[in-house]
């Protein structure tokens, strides 16, 4: 499957939730804590290809993703592999004695939307509020304008690359994005 999806920064919460309804947005899974761990393996396989093999954990089910390199596009536009696994520590206790280990870390409270063919995630992150849309190029556009943001205005680096560059910026010493450390 091919994900397409763009990132908006937002001010706060309630402001990122209040636009997300007004744009006609539905509700469709409440405010959870998510804790995402990448992995590789000591060779950096992944990273050589500009791949990514991540578990995100939270309560009630947990997500092993394969992502593959970003491809040229004014979105975010990759192969992305995706399954529900029960239990996500256990996964990664798995992947960790087959010889993966997690690089990098980062926590994030989620809530999500739909809206025609997108998905829409308000993101409240240790760097600040992020609303994540994903679906058709023509569905992204639509929403991003609904909510007041135009092609100038979309993020396409992972949270990664985000929090490495707050990390620099404000000089932290943190190597993940933890809500206790950024």
């Amino acid at each position: 499957m091919i994900e397409r999806e763009i990132k908006l920064r937002f001010a706060d919460p309630a402001e990122a939730r209040a636009a997300i309804v007004k744009a006609g947005a539905t509700p469709i899974r409440g405010r959870r804590f998510q804790e995402d761990c990448l992995l590789d393996a000591a060779d950096e396989p992944l990273h050589h290809r500009r791949c990514v093999l991540r578990i995100r954990i939270e309560q009630g089910k947990s997500l092993l993703t394969f992502k593959g390199p970003v491809q040229p596009s004014p979105m975010k536009l990759r192969e992305e592999i995706e399954t529900v696994v029960g239990d996500g520590d256990a996964l990664l206790h798995l992947f960790e004695e087959l010889g993966f280990q997690v690089w990098f870390r980062y926590q994030k409270y989620r809530e999500e939307f739909a809206h025609a063919d997108v998905l829409i995630a308000l993101d409240e992150t240790p760097i600040g509020t992020f609303v994540e849309i994903e679906g058709s190029e023509q569905g992204i556009t639509q929403m991003a304008q609904a909510l007041g943001y135009g092609a100038a205005d979309y993020i396409v680096d992972s949270y990664r690359t985000l929090f490495c560059r707050h990390r620099e910026k404000h000089k932290l010493a943190a190597t993940d994005m933890l809500f206790d450390e950024a």
